[in-house]
Formats: C-alpha cells, sequence, structure tokens
C-alpha cells in the first residue's frame, strides 16, 4: 500500500513515536493533519503537505471543534498516550484518570464522527496505536495496563462491526519506547526501541493489513503467551 496522495489525521503527533510516524509518512508522500494539544510543538513540524489542527483529546468541546474544521480524510491513527508508573498500593487517582482520559477516552470522543463519515463512503482506515501492556494485567501499570487494555477490546470491537465494509480497522501495540515517558521507569526495559524502530514497525504493519500487530520479537511472543497461561502461572512469571 502506498500513501502518496492519502490524507491521514494523526492525533499525537507532537513528540515520540508520533512525531516519526509523521515524518516517516510525510517521507511516503502521505498528506497529514497533525494533532496535539501544544500548537507551537506542532509548528515546529515542517513536513510537507501537512497541516496542524491543535486539539485537547480531554477536552469534548476541544475534540468538536477540530472535527468541525477536518477536511475529508482517508485514516486516523490515534496516537495520543499518558503513562506514569503506578502500583496499586500507590493507587494516584488523578494520573490513572489521566491516563484513562488520553489513552481510551479520547479516542472514544474522536472515532464517533469519523467512523460515521467513513461507513457512510465505505471507506477508510482507523489506527490504533496500543500496547503490548494491553494483553495481561501487570504489577505496577494499574492506570497504563488497564487504559491500553480498554483501547485493545475497542479496536476488536470496531474490527467486528466494521468487517463487512470496506473500513479497515489496525491496532499496533509496541513493547518498550525510548521518549520521555519511559524515561520514568527504574527498571531495565527489555528491547527498548528507539522511536524511529518502532515507527518503522507501525508503517510497515499499516502496509500489510492485519488487524493486530505485536512488536518486537521476541519480547512481543512472552506478553501473548501470557493471555493463554493460567493465571497461578503468571502470578509466578512476575
Amino acid at each position: 500500500m502506498t500513501y502518496a496522495d492519502k490524507t491521514y489525521w494523526l492525533i499525537g503527533a507532537s513528540e515520540g513515536l508520533g512525531r516519526v510516524l509523521a515524518e516517516q509518512l510525510a517521507g511516503d508522500g502521505c498528506r497529514l493533519i497533525l494533532s496535539a494539544r501544544s500548537e507551537d510543538r506542532l509548528r515546529d513540524m515542517n513536513f510537507p503537505n501537512s497541516s496542524i489542527l491543535a486539539m485537547d483529546v480531554t477536552d469534548q468541546d476541544s475534540v468538536d471543534t477540530a472535527l468541525a474544521q477536518l477536511p475529508q480524510i482517508d485514516g486516523v491513527i490515534y496516537c495520543a498516550g499518558a503513562y506514569d508508573p503506578m502500583r496499586a498500593q500507590d493507587w494516584d487517582r488523578d494520573s490513572a484518570l489521566k491516563m484513562m482520559d488520553v489513552n481510551v477516552l479520547g479516542a472514544m470522543r474522536v472515532l464517533p464522527e469519523v467512523v460515521k463519515d467513513f461507513v457512510a463512503r465505505d471507506s477508510g482506515h482507523i489506527v490504533l496505536i496500543g500496547s503490548l501492556a494491553a494483553y495481561h494485567g501487570l504489577p505496577g501499570a494499574v492506570g497504563y495496563s488497564t487504559s491500553k487494555g480498554a483501547l485493545m477490546h475497542l479496536a476488536e470491537n470496531l474490527f467486528m462491526d466494521l468487517k463487512a465494509t470496506n473500513v479497515k480497522v489496525q491496532i499496533t501495540n509496541p513493547g518498550f519506547i525510548k521518549t520521555r515517558l519511559t524515561q520514568k521507569n527504574s527498571f531495565e526495559m527489555t528491547q527498548l526501541m528507539t522511536p524511529e524502530v518502532a515507527a518503522d514497525h507501525v508503517v510497515r504493519a499499516m502496509r500489510r493489513g492485519k488487524f493486530r500487530t505485536a512488536f518486537p520479537y521476541p519480547f512481543a511472543g512472552v506478553f501473548r503467551l501470557l493471555r493463554l497461561l493460567p493465571d497461578t502461572w503468571v502470578r509466578r512469571i512476575f
């Protein structure tokens, strides 16, 4: 699949994976509409054939304003993310709610009108950026794993409802990516990727068209295996 002359709305484009993903797609000739909270950070991204649409996914009024200005698009990539490591014993309510708000509820605010338009045209591409943390509950991830698990279920629901249409739904689940968010971790991160490597995985997954992609291997295989093991085994592993 080529992205030349296609228009994609990239949400969460101002840094990390989203920023590099924008660079790679722009290099493929894709027209981009770049969204994030900070308009100043978006203006630093001087990519060809791109426009800026500042938006806060946690604010319905901001989302509605952006949707009203949105031109017709061929695809949407939801890459907005928030992360704080958090054990249940140290539960920070506000931080956990922010992760839910950005990671999954933001998508619930943005997607209804987009899906309605795609279904009416019987054409479109929805890409959600998830996480390996979505595959199983994890220690120290009471907010993050919960939110990404919900996002993966959202992708599964969309896929099932839209499978008889020409609207394509995908979710990509990366492992650890070297960003300002993962700098909060105090543990050694297995197969830590640069944003460039992660973006390359996402673009290749988009081209292949497979509904669900997890990376990097073999680390991703461990998380998929966790879903099949008895709960007592999983507890012992962790």
